[in-house]
């Protein structure tokens, strides 16, 4: 399964916000034996959004979007989804009621944090969602995020892109396994025996160097178990490692 990640945000090319949804969602894809093949990081552009979530649809098995859903200005992910598939951006009954209730409740149990006017015209940005895309709804987010057709639009807020993605989880997996060595050889000792690896047992290896104290890493990886197996366990031979 080939996956793109596409991350929205002023603030994360301004250097403002550091963008680890894309290090936690890539990590959850690889550990689920998919391969994230692209990795793009965008403005709160309505065009630049929809560009890029048309050209990745149609290039790869999913697109996973982050950021921008909420009921701000410069929110515009949703919108830019439903553009990259010439649809309108629709507010679905139950969803809204849904949102209504919740924001009813966390009004009452904090009435020092809640402008009820301000509340009232945001919700239907945060029940908006692309004409024909499945709601995603979670406890811990108040927009709606969503799936329209292969792309999976979450929010940006951590805790709340985590609960969402926990809700899909399941779409996606592959055959691709890893596994890792570490070792504290610097990277430039390993290169001979990564690049043998690779040439002998047809896997992808990478290397990381060592940081801090933290050992550096050889990551064997390819849709073979028994070849990932072979290849990390001849690297290991050739190698210093450590547990």
């Amino acid at each position: 399964m080939q996956v793109a990640l596409v991350t929205v945000g002023d603030e994360l090319l301004s250097g403002d916000t550091e963008n680890t949804n894309a290090t936690w969602l890539a990590r959850q894809l690889t550990d689920a034996g998919a391969t994230v093949t692209r990795m793009l990081t965008v403005p709160d552009d309505e065009a630049v959004i929809a560009d890029a979530v048309a050209r990745y649809h149609d290039a790869f098995d999913a697109v996973l979007v982050t950021g921008g859903i909420g009921g701000t200005p410069d929110d515009v992910t949703k919108a830019a989804v439903a553009r990259a598939f010439d649809r309108e951006v629709v507010v679905p009954e139950d969803v809204r009621a849904h949102l209504e209730a919740k924001a009813e409740r966390f009004a009452e149990n904090n009435p020092e944090l809640v402008d009820r006017y301000e509340m009232e015209l945001d919700l239907d940005a945060w029940a908006g969602v692309p004409e024909g895309a499945e709601p995603l709804l979670t406890d811990e987010s108040f927009a709606a995020g969503c799936v329209v057709e292969s792309v999976y639009v979450f929010p940006g807020i951590p805790e709340e892109l985590e609960a969402m993605f926990a809700t899909v989880a399941d779409d996606f997996g592959g055959d691709r396994t890893t596994e890792t060595i570490h070792t504290p050889a610097p990277e430039g000792a390993v290169v001979g025996t990564i690049s043998e690896a690779r040439e002998r047992f047809g896997v992808a290896v990478g290397s990381y160097p060592r940081k801090d104290d933290t050992p550096g890493r050889v990551k064997v990886s390819g849709e073979e178990p028994d070849a990932v197996r072979e290849a990390a366990a001849w690297v290991r031979e050739r190698i210093e490692t450590v547990d």
